[in-house]
């Protein structure tokens, strides 16, 4: 489908156009306990230079981390693969009910308003999914439909995004809600590699949530909805890099891993203009007319390459800097964290548009495009 747009007149709720679902709310939530990268360090005693200079380096400051206690020695021993899990399904659970709380408030709905539930992680695995756990939890109308994508790492939020924008649009009138929560500290595993170092100085707790709707809502006496449209979506998939990013598992630590290859920053980079070139494709727009870049905290480097392949600025992608630093790493969830900042700040006005990209294992790019 070509979609003509001009400026600054949005295309949501155009009747010559199909519904196209609205943004309508945001929130965030994070495990209880931050640490700062020396506390991490000092927590399981590593000392090893090569290993802090990688979390030093990191420009982080602040993760939430939910850590194995300390033992009697004080040592705090690797957990069992059941523990993490277990601490995956407490940690994950908890952290999307906040998330889901705070974006269903903002956008001035309740939970009884809700239709879809669709949930995002990778950092563990149930059955049931962590859908009907959160339906459980919040005792959600048990007629509500759900979906749970698992296992596609920190570009899932946006396929999650796309898949159901579709249902909102299938759905006129009816809320539904993404919800991404990574319990990360139930990923990870505690050797002297410079594998899990990389890993283990990146990745924290975290959760987002984003509720949609297209057209407006069944009660004519509430408020239009407010927030960005969402345009159309742009994915593009590296095959030969397939192994470049994985979670799989590690024999010799009996359980599952991260992994992170050293040139996923400059195979990420290359790629970027592909899929912003083809995320534009047919619109009439240039990356020079998208006001707002709300793109995955992936790493610093991360974060550079793209600033220079998509010719961007600092300040361009401000927020994305600004949850790495405060949280690390979130996984599937860090661009909620950075839409959530710029709906903080108010600066985006009506007509303006934003790109959201999303990176991870296959190895992907994501995007969407959303016009206020």
């Amino acid at each position: 489908m070509t979609i003509s747009i001009e400026r600054p007149v949005g295309l949501g709720l155009d009747p010559r156009t199909p519904l196209q679902p609205r943004i309508i709310g945001v929130g965030t939530a994070a495990s209880g306990t931050t640490y700062t990268q020396q506390e991490v360090l000092d927590a399981f005693g590593i000392t090893d230079p090569k290993v802090t200079s990688v979390f030093a380096n990191s420009a982080i400051d602040t993760r939430h981390l939910t850590l194995p206690e300390p033992n009697e020695e004080g040592v705090r021993a690797p957990e069992a693969q059941g523990d993490l899990l277990d601490k995956h399904k407490a940690v994950a659970v908890e952290m999307a009910a906040d998330a889901l709380r705070a974006c269903l408030k903002r956008a001035g709905a309740e939970l009884s308003d809700l239709r879809h539930l669709c949930v995002v992680t990778t950092t563990g695995f149930l059955a049931p999914g962590l859908s009907a756990h959160l339906i459980r939890e919040l005792g959600i109308d048990r007629h509500c439909s759900r979906s749970d994508i698992v296992g596609m790492g920190c570009n899932a939020g946006l396929n999650a995004l796309g898949v159901v924008s579709g249902w909102a649009t299938a759905h006129p009138g009816e809320l539904a809600a993404v919800v991404c929560t990574e319990a990360c500290s139930a990923a990870y595993v505690m050797d002297d590699t410079m594998r899990t170092a990389v890993v283990n100085s990146l990745f924290g707790d975290g959760a987002g949530a984003v509720a949609l709707v297209a057209g407006g809502r069944p009660d004519e006496t509430a408020p239009a909805p407010q927030g960005p449209t969402v345009l159309k979506f742009a994915s593009c998939i590296i095959p030969e890099a397939i192994d470049a990013m994985r979670y799989d598992w590690d024999r010799e630590q009996d359980r599952f891993s991260f992994f992170l290859d050293p040139q996923i920053p400059y195979v990420v980079g290359a790629h970027a203009e592909i899929v912003v070139d083809r995320l534009l494709e047919g619109t009439g727009l240039r990356r020079s007319d998208i006001d707002h870049w709300l793109v995955h905290s992936g790493g610093k480097k991360v974060i550079d390459a793209v600033i220079v392949n998509l010719g961007l600025t600092r300040h361009d992608l401000r927020h994305t800097v600004g949850v790495l630093r405060d949280y690390g790493n979130v996984s599937s969830g860090s661009f909620l964290f950075s839409y959530e900042r710029l709906l903080d700040e108010q600066v985006a006005k009506p007509g303006e548009f934003g790109v959201l990209m999303t990176m991870g294992p296959g190895s992907t790019l994501e995007t969407a495009l959303v016009q206020w």
